[in-house]
């Protein structure tokens, strides 16, 4: 049986397909979804540091991307 990730698992894999030019995206986004979901939170927290595109206008474009799948981001203090 394959364990489902945590949120910092997703969200690590949200990191590595944004450096990987956005490979297998759509997928990362349904499984931090669903690791959401089994922790109860209701949104997802992400380093703008770590982004390839963290300036203001990649922020809000992911934003909007991950609140078209169901995702709530935000974005940390750095």
């Amino acid at each position: 049986m394959v364990s489902e990730p945590t949120v910092a698992e997703a969200t690590n894999h949200i990191y590595q397909s944004l450096e990987a030019d956005n490979a297998d995206i759509d997928h990362r986004i349904a499984a931090l979804k669903a690791a959401l979901a089994r922790e109860g939170l209701k949104e997802a927290v992400f380093d703008p540091a770590r982004l390839p595109h963290g300036n203001r206008s990649g922020r809000k474009l992911m934003q909007a991307y991950f609140r078209q799948r169901g995702v709530t981001v935000k974005f940390s203090a750095s």
